[in-house]
C-alpha cells in the first residue's frame, strides 16, 4: 500500500511540473532573471538563507535524528510547484512562474551540494551519490517540464485552461496520497512527541518571515517569495528523504506540508486583505 501511495505522489509531481510548463512562456521562463536583484535575493533566501536556519536549530535544539533530518531534507528542497494558483491573484504571474521554474532548475545542482555538506556534517553519510541524486531530480523535474513548454506551441489555444485543469487534478491528487500515507503512518509521528512536531512549524514560520524580509519593495513579489520559502518543494524532499531509511523521515515531510499550509494561509489571507486595501487607496 505504501509503495502504491509513493508511486500516486510521484505521478502526481511529475504532472505539476509539466502543468507548469504547458502553462508558461518563455517570457515567464526569463523574467526574474532579467531582475538580477531579485534573482539573488530569491535564490540567497532559498537556497541559503532557510538551509542556514534550518542547520542552526538542529544543532541546538535536541530534536532527534528523524526529526532533524526530515528538517534539513525540507531545508534544501526549495520550490513549489503548487504556488502559481495560490499567487496568480497577488503576485505577478510572470515572478511567480519564473521563481517556481528557476528554483526547479537550481535544485538539480543544489540538492545534491547541499547533501553532500549536511551528510559530513552530522555524521551520516548520505546512501546516494550526488551526481545520482542530480541525475534523478533531472530526470523528475527538467523532462516533464520541457515538455509541458514544447507542448504549448501546438496546444496554444488550450494550453492555459489544460494546464489548470491538471494543476487542479494533480493538487487533489498529491493531497489525497499525503493524507492516505499520514494515516498509515500517523502512529510514526505520535511517536516523535510534540515538541519535534512544533519544531516543523516553528521552521515554516521562520522559513515564512526570511521570504517576506528578503522579498524586496514589491508587495506581491514578498509575498510569493514568502510563501514560496515556507512550502519548499515536496517533491524534491521526496526525492532527498528517499537516502534516509524508514517512512518515519517521509511521514515528517508531509506532517511539514500540513504546517506549511496552516501557517501559509492566514498569511496569505492577510497579504490578500493588504493587496486590496493598497489598491483601493
Amino acid at each position: 500500500m505504501t509503495a502504491t501511495i509513493l508511486l500516486v505522489l510521484k505521478l502526481s509531481i511529475v504532472s505539476l511540473i509539466f502543468a507548469i510548463g504547458l502553462g508558461s512562456t518563455p517570457a515567464d521562463l526569463t523574467n526574474l532573471w532579467r531582475r538580477p536583484t531579485q534573482l539573488l535575493r530569491s535564490l540567497l533566501a532559498m537556497y541559503v538563507l532557510v538551509p542556514v536556519a534550518a542547520l542552526s536549530a538542529v544543532r541546538i535544539l535536541p530534536l532527534g535524528v528523524a526529526v532533524e533530518t526530515a528538517m534539513l531534507v525540507l531545508a534544501i528542497s526549495a520550490g513549489a510547484p503548487m504556488l502559481p494558483r495560490k499567487l496568480m491573484k497577488i503576485g505577478r504571474e510572470g515572478y511567480v512562474f519564473s521563481l517556481v521554474v528557476t528554483s526547479s532548475l537550481l535544485a538539480v545542482v543544489a540538492v545534491p551540494a547541499w547533501l553532500a555538506v549536511i551528510g559530513p556534517l552530522f555524521g551520516r553519510e548520505s546512501t546516494v551519490e550526488p551526481r545520482a541524486v542530480a541525475l534523478v531530480i533531472a530526470k523528475a523535474f527538467l523532462a516533464p517540464l520541457l515538455v509541458g513548454m514544447l507542448l504549448r506551441w501546438p496546444l496554444s489555444k488550450v494550453a492555459e485552461r489544460l494546464s489548470d485543469w491538471i494543476l487542479g487534478a494533480a493538487g487533489a491528487a498529491l493531497t489525497v496520497a499525503g493524507l492516505a500515507l499520514l494515516a498509515l503512518h500517523g502512529n510514526l509521528l505520535l511517536e516523535v512527541g510534540w515538541i519535534p512536531l512544533l519544531s516543523l512549524v516553528g521552521m515554516t514560520v521562520v522559513a515564512l518571515a526570511i521570504g517576506h524580509a528578503v522579498g524586496g519593495p514589491d508587495p506581491g513579489d514578498r509575498t510569493a517569495l514568502a510563501v514560496c520559502c515556507s512550502t519548499r518543494h515536496v517533491g524534491i524532499a521526496m526525492l532527498a528523504a528517499s537516502t534516509a531509511r524508514g517512512p518515519k523521515v517521509i511521514a515528517l515531510v508531509l506532517a511539514y506540508v500540513i504546517a506549511s499550509a496552516v501557517v501559509s494561509i492566514p498569511y496569505l489571507k492577510w497579504r490578500g486583505r493588504a493587496a486590496g486595501a493598497s489598491s483601493s487607496v
